[in-house]
């Protein structure tokens, strides 16, 4: 049996979500392999802008039309730290190139690099991840806990937080409003 990969592919949550980290999140999967999976969900803003952060680690910085880009609420594990979602992948510290042209990175030099407007052209920066288990995200996918499509750039940078739900539902060529909270098995 071949290993599901679904990387680079979103995570919508189904109505009947009880997990509330994840109650109508769209998260989007940078890694998924034999080990478990890591994903990031990308329509949860917090109440605090890069302004805010950068002021916080002690970060100048010198693009101002950076200062009001939201950050947002990446998942329940290792809410402390922070993850940069940018296109291009880049040459970073530590970065996880997902597909060749999205990179996920860890490591300062990225936010040194935004802060002085020499960052990527497209990012998302979040605290926190959501992380899989190995076999934990096939069992709740298998469960109803969640529909999968692949991902576009579109969807994760063009668009405000709040429209990327709708957006990837619209991939499927559904309306999240009607999905039912019962499943069935065929």
């Amino acid at each position: 049996m071949s290993q599901l990969d679904l990387s680079n592919h979103f995570l919508i949550a189904m109505p009947a979500m009880a997990d509330p980290f994840f109650v109508k999140s769209l998260t989007y999967v940078c890694e998924h392999n034999e080990q478990g999976a890591l994903g990031l969900v990308v329509n949860r803003p917090v109440s605090l802008t890069l302004g805010e952060l950068f002021e916080q680690i002690k970060l100048p910085l010198n693009a101002p039309d950076m200062e009001g880009v939201p950050v947002h609420f990446g998942g329940p594990v290792q809410t402390d730290r922070g993850f940069v979602l940018h296109e291009p992948a880049g040459e970073w510290q530590s970065t996880l190139n997902i597909n060749g042209k999205i990179g996920l990175t860890t490591s300062k030099d990225i936010l040194e690099a935004v802060g002085q407007a020499r960052g990527p052209k497209n990012l998302l920066v979040t605290l926190g991840y959501a992380g899989w288990s190995q076999g934990q995200l096939e069992h709740e996918i298998s469960q109803n806990a969640w529909l999968t499509v692949p991902a576009t750039e579109h969807i994760l940078f063009d668009l405000p937080a709040e429209e990327r739900l709708a957006a990837a539902m619209a991939l499927l060529g559904i309306d999240y409003a009607s999905l039912s909270e019962e499943s069935g098995h065929a």
